[in-house]
């Protein structure tokens, strides 16, 4: 491999748009502040990302960028959704490791860290240690999920993780700094199972055991907002890099090179944007219209897409429904696998910033809490929000937590090249 004082930092992303885009704006931060940059991909999203990416647009932007795949098991026909994302964990973990080793030992530019999703440490830590690469981990969520997930296996040991009983409002206790605060509805839905030895539960709870190995954690927040989970945190990982949000961050250091607004085609995704929509948006009152969005994975049932439809039409307010083609599918509905369930619950309880909506999917609950964030309780929501909003805006300006954070990313990283 060639040795070079630039610094060459290799990145492998869970194959999801949600886990993608923050990464890829990071690896679009570091390319900008001198570093080489390979994104690794599996072959499905990779393929995907190129469809969707003007890559000429990308190049003149950001040089010495490359984007490389490594194979994910799934049939090239085969869609993924959260349907499938438990064969997807399957098949990574048989193909992922040996595939990325391959990469990173034919590489011509040794690699002087890797920045790795979370859940692909399976992938990247051993590899890593065996070619004395260092890692640094990359959790696309908050630190509150962040913690949350590093005491899965407290939780089944404390006995409150399986709970075959149903009771879904028990206090969770094992958690520190969120006793009381968090009931069992609220923990990560992998956690739903009825025994311990679930696979996907074990999955994680290696993961997160793995993810401890790092040398490092970057997490997509801001420290003004988690600063007391962020803190709890240092005791697992010496160094914390919280840089969030990221898009902020993006935008506030790459001013001039920010796609325009009104041309959609240099953005980066695994979905075609329809900017169809933006003439009418921007017709109307600030602040009036319902945004909508169920991600790049969950699936709807035609009734509980019927469900949500009629509560946003019956509450009366305008609103903004991202509808993917695959989002509505037959019987089987919302997969609780990906859902945000501790974020939900700090939104509602500890930035009340909103309402938790959890376990129902009824039209009267929709229109309530449509109805309750507009109109009976808009004051009080509107007051945190925009609290939250300008500390965030704060984070990402020079001289803030998060601006400063990545410059500290930077020279660590560069202090790593030979």
């Amino acid at each position: 491999m060639e040795q070079t004082n630039v610094p060459h930092v290799i990145f492998l992303s869970f194959p999801v748009q949600g886990h993608i885009k923050p990464m890829m704006k990071l690896a679009e931060l570091l390319n900008q502040a001198g570093s080489q940059v390979t994104f690794v991909n599996t072959d499905h999203s990779h393929d995907l990302l190129m469809s969707h990416t003007d890559l000429t647009s990308f190049d003149d932007r950001s040089p010495n960028f490359l984007f490389r795949s490594i194979p994910d098991g799934l049939h090239p026909d085969r869609a993924l959704s959260l349907s499938n994302i438990k064969e997807l964990l399957d098949t990574l973990q048989a193909v992922a490791k040996p595939a990325f080793r391959e990469l990173l030992i034919s590489t011509s530019m040794r690699p002087t860290c890797i920045i790795a999703d979370g859940i692909m440490s399976f992938a990247a830590i051993d590899v890593a240690e065996e070619l004395g690469i260092p890692v640094v981990a990359f959790r696309t969520h908050n630190a509150s999920c962040t913690w949350t997930y590093c005491h899965l296996s407290k939780l089944v040991e404390a006995g409150e993780v399986p709970f075959p009983d149903g009771n879904l409002d028990k206090s969770i206790t094992c958690i520190p700094g969120y006793e009381n605060v968090l009931r069992t509805r609220d923990l990560p839905s992998i956690c739903r199972v009825e025994k311990a030895d679930n696979p996907i539960l074990n999955f994680y709870m290696r993961e997160t055991s793995t993810m401890t190995r790092a040398s490092a954690l970057i997490l997509n927040t801001f420290h003004e907002l988690e600063a007391p989970v962020i803190s709890r945190l240092n005791s697992i990982f010496t160094k914390i890099y919280a840089i969030g949000p990221l898009h902020a961050l993006y935008k506030s250091r790459i001013k001039d090179l920010i796609i325009s607004q009104s041309d959609s085609s240099n953005g980066v995704g695994l979905w075609k944007e329809d900017r169809s929509c933006m003439t009418w948006l921007d017709s109307q009152p600030l602040r009036s219209v319902i945004y909508v969005s169920f991600g790049s994975l969950v699936n709807l049932t035609r009734l509980q897409a019927l469900e949500f439809l009629h509560g946003l039409v019956n509450s009366g307010n305008n609103f903004l429904w991202v509808v993917r083609p695959d989002l509505i599918v037959g019987e089987s509905g919302i997969d609780p696998m990906e859902l945000e369930m501790v974020n939900s619950r700090c939104v509602s309880e500890v930035w009340k910033i909103g309402f938790d909506m959890k376990d129902t999917c009824d039209r009267l609950t929709v229109e309530k809490l449509v109805r309750d964030l507009i109109d009976s309780n808009r004051d009080d929501i509107m007051k945190s929000t925009d609290k939250f909003a300008r500390l965030a805006a704060d984070s990402v300006k020079q001289g803030g937590s998060s601006y400063t954070n990545l410059e500290k990313l930077i020279a660590d990283i560069r202090s790593m090249s030979p």
